[in-house]
């Protein structure tokens, strides 16, 4: 069985589906990268389909998942380097890819999950109490 490779680069890992996804290989890759998400911490995925000619309903409904899964591990998710031709067919197979966001290319796609996680650490850093306390007269 192929496995997809997954590297780690900084806070992100990279996952780039070289292969034909069957049924056990995106399976293996979801337990891999939800294992790797724990293991490293990491706070963002960037999934690449550069080199998929053909996305169908079956690789398009596990691109959704692996988001929801990494979501719930608290990372963002990415899928970048879609072709125009995939973008057409998901769009003609009702398939939105919910809770994925999509970039042209990776550098785009470690923008947007940079961003979205200075945001997360800003929203965190505002709903802190205020520690400082006043001195009543």
């Amino acid at each position: 069985m192929e496995r997809v490779p997954i590297l780690k680069i900084g806070d992100i890992l990279l996952v780039s589906i070289q292969v034909d996804m069957s049924d056990q290989t995106a399976v293996q890759l979801q337990d891999d990268l939800a294992e790797r998400i724990v293991a490293t911490g990491c706070h963002g995925v960037i999934i690449d389909i550069t080199a998929l000619d053909i996305v169908d309903s079956f690789v398009g409904r596990m691109l959704s998942t692996i988001a929801s899964i990494s979501k719930v591990l608290d990372a963002e998710t990415v899928v970048v380097g879609m072709r125009p031709a995939v973008a057409i067919t998901l769009v003609e197979l009702g398939l939105s890819l919910n809770g994925i966001r999509t970039a042209l290319n990776v550098e785009r796609g470690m923008e947007l999950i940079a961003a979205a996680h200075a945001d997360e650490r800003e929203l965190a850093f505002e709903d802190e109490p205020d520690t400082e306390t006043t001195a009543s007269s």
